[in-house]
This record gives C-alpha cells, sequence and structure tokens, in this order.
C-alpha cells in the first residue's frame, strides 16, 4: 500500500495539522482524516508511513468504545460519507464540531521524556514536587497531570496549575484534571492486561454545547508512550511502540532537528509501519487488516 500523504476533497478545508486534515460537512459536523505522515521533532518528513493513519483512527475508535462510560467523545460516525474516495474509508470520522481548549492534557504515571529532562534538574515535573531517588522510566507513586501549551510551531511547553487555570479557568482546568487522570488510569490498567504499560498520553478536550468533550485522536502511538511490559528496566530508556524507531535512527545521523527532514530509508519507513501495527495488535487482541 503506497502512504497516504495529503488529500484534496470537495469541501472547506477547517485545519490541517502535522498529521491531520480536517474538513467542514455542509451539515456543520467535521470531517477528519488521519494521513500516513510521519512528524519526529515536531518536523514532518516528505515520506509517509503506509498504513499509520489507518491504525491512529482504527485505535482510536477502539478507545472511544471502551472508554463510552467514563468520557462523552467527538465521534459521530466512522468511515467517508458518500461520495467521497474509498480510500479515507479506514482512516476518517465524521465527528462533532467543538471549540477545542487552548493546553493539551498530559497524564504522567511513569518518568519519561520532557517530565525525566525536568525532573533531573529541579526534582519535579510541571513544578509538582516528586520524591527523591527517582530513575530514568520510575513509576510515580500515583499519576499525575502535566498539561501543556499547544505549539502550532515547535515544541509544547510545560505549564504549572496555576497557569493553566489561567488559560482556560478553574472550573473547566478541574474539569479536564479529573478527567484525564481517570481516563489514563482505565487506560492503563486495561493496557496491563494486554503486556503493556501506558507510561503517559496526552488529550485534547473540547466544548461542545456547554460540556467538555474527549476530541481528536486517543491513546494512539503518536500521543502515548506504549512499552512492552516484560522488557521493563528501571533506568533506561525503554523500547516502544511507536516512532521511537524513527527517533534512533535519526539520532545517529547528527541531523540537527531543523527542516528539512533528512530522507528515510525504504526499511526504516518498513520498520515503522510494523510497529505501529503491532501496537494496534497488541492493544485490541485483534489482527489488523492490511
Amino acid at each position: 500500500m503506497e502512504a497516504i500523504t495529503s488529500t484534496d476533497l470537495p469541501l472547506k478545508l477547517f485545519s490541517k495539522g502535522k498529521v491531520r486534515e480536517t474538513y467542514e460537512l455542509p451539515d456543520g459536523n467535521l470531517f477528519m482524516v488521519a494521513t500516513d505522515r510521519l512528524s519526529a521533532f515536531d518536523v514532518v518528513f516528505s515520506e509517509g508511513i503506509p498504513y499509520k493513519g489507518v491504525v491512529l483512527t482504527e485505535l482510536s475508535l477502539f478507545w472511544f468504545e471502551k472508554l463510552r462510560g467514563v468520557v462523552e467523545n467527538h465521534l459521530i460516525s466512522s468511515g467517508a460519507p458518500a461520495g467521497l474516495p474509498h480510500y479515507l474509508a479506514r482512516r476518517s470520522m465524521v465527528v462533532k464540531k467543538s471549540k477545542p481548549l487552548p493546553i493539551e492534557c498530559v497524564a504522567r504515571g511513569y518518568l519519561a521524556g520532557s517530565g525525566l529532562k525536568e525532573y533531573s534538574q529541579s526534582g519535579t515535573v510541571c513544578g509538582i514536587p516528586l520524591p527523591a531517588g527517582l530513575k530514568n522510566s520510575s513509576k510515580l507513586p500515583k499519576p499525575i497531570f502535566t498539561p501543556s501549551t499547544k505549539a502550532t510551531v515547535g515544541h509544547d511547553i510545560n505549564i504549572s496549575d496555576a497557569e493553566g487555570e489561567k488559560l482556560v479557568g478553574k472550573e473547566t482546568y478541574d474539569t479536564v484534571k479529573s478527567l484525564a487522570l481517570k481516563i489514563y488510569s482505565t487506560a492503563a490498567d486495561y493496557a496491563a492486561t494486554r503486556g503493556i504499560i501506558l507510561a503517559d498520553t496526552k488529550f485534547e478536550f473540547g466544548l461542545y454545547d456547554g460540556r467538555i468533550i474527549l476530541i481528536d485522536e486517543v491513546l494512539t502511538p503518536d500521543s502515548s508512550r506504549y512499552w512492552p511490559a516484560d522488557r521493563y528496566e528501571i533506568g533506561k530508556n525503554q523500547p516502544s511502540y511507536d516512532k521511537q524507531y524513527v527517533r534512533d535512527y535519526l539520532e545517529g545521523l547528527g541531523w540537527d532537528k531543523k527542516p528539512p527532514a533528512p530522507h528515510l530509508p525504504p526499511e526504516v519507513v518498513a520498520k515503522t509501519t510494523e510497529k505501529y501495527i503491532e501496537a494496534y495488535e497488541k492493544i485490541t487482541g485483534k489482527k489488523f487488516v492490511r
């Protein structure tokens, strides 16, 4: 299968992100398409990863269903409306048009990534004090909520509770904090039954008809850090079911992580496709259909 890196549909383009292209439908809802574009270190590559958009969409659908009793989401239906290209069928959703909140809602159960970097310098993550002596990939005493800004260009910036409350208001902030931690715990408990550690994950919420709902993708390898439980070892970076394979390859190139992105060899593209498909199969227990 060839990678789908862009779409050109007879609809009004609503937004275009690093991976998703969203269109407005005549009835006021949105049509969200997950392409196979790859973003690493906040740079988008010219090569796509075949099936990536399908995995992201089908995993989101799986989690929306599993979380039905935990949080309301924006999904109306999966697949493409009549008259649109067939290739969109497994990589698209019709969703409610909500007003996205201007913060990324990150829940962490383990010390990794930017959290590890901050902890190493100050003993905190997003200003939250943590016990001394934690190491790379340590499990936290309890999951924490560590929001960040939404950067349209470059990196998101971690913010404190007080800064988050200023952005969305205290009541809304308290609601999304509670929801994010509840969703994380529910998902982490399920992932554990599949032999997977959910180290951390990022959610987006929006306002719809006065209610806070879960939007965008959810608990995919692009928005979450998944580790194989049987290979977990404190004190080091863990193997993961995501684009870490690409990141590791890029780290070895001496690339300055600024555009333009280097070309990815066919074997790196193929291996990354397999990582995404493996994540889908491990999490859902279902065979991925190519």
